[in-house]
């Protein structure tokens, strides 16, 4: 099973979401269709997978409200993890990129403004979301 994980991984970028939170499962929505070489898989932060993967890279699980970007080797959190996401999309996506030249403090305080308030303005639910079968080769 371990050998099937790495194998999965490699070479991809590996998008860690609240998997009950909508605008996250918005988020891999949104990817899914402007990422057309399949470069980007996708885990919820409350599996398994996210755990290991998340104390391999000396995060700490069950602590991060936030979207996760492992990419190659190097973990990305709040805005520049969305900044990268977008970086790696097909065009025009990368051009939002240009934002990274935004002071880091300025923009991760409006990340953590949508993040707290991401329950109330775009609902939850009370599991997982459940890829379909389409999708599900994404999952980890």
């Amino acid at each position: 099973m371990e050998e099937e994980r790495i194998t999965a991984i490699e070479g991809k970028s590996v998008v860690l979401i609240d998997g009950v939170c909508h605008l996250c499962q918005g988020l891999v929505r949104f990817i899914l269709p402007r990422d057309p070489k399949g470069r980007f898989l996708f885990a919820p932060l409350q599996s398994q997978i996210s755990r290991e993967l998340m104390l391999e890279n000396g995060l700490v699980p069950g602590g991060l409200s936030t979207v996760v970007l492992l990419e190659n080797g190097v973990c990305y959190t709040e805005s520049a993890a969305v900044l990268r996401i977008a970086r790696g999309l097909r065009f025009p996506w990368p051009a939002v990129y240009v934002f990274i030249i935004v002071p880091r403090p300025l923009r991760d305080s409006l990340y953590r403004f949508v993040a707290r308030n991401r329950y109330r303005w775009f609902g939850r639910d009370e599991q997982c979301l459940v890829p379909t079968p389409e999708i599900r080769r994404r999952f980890l």
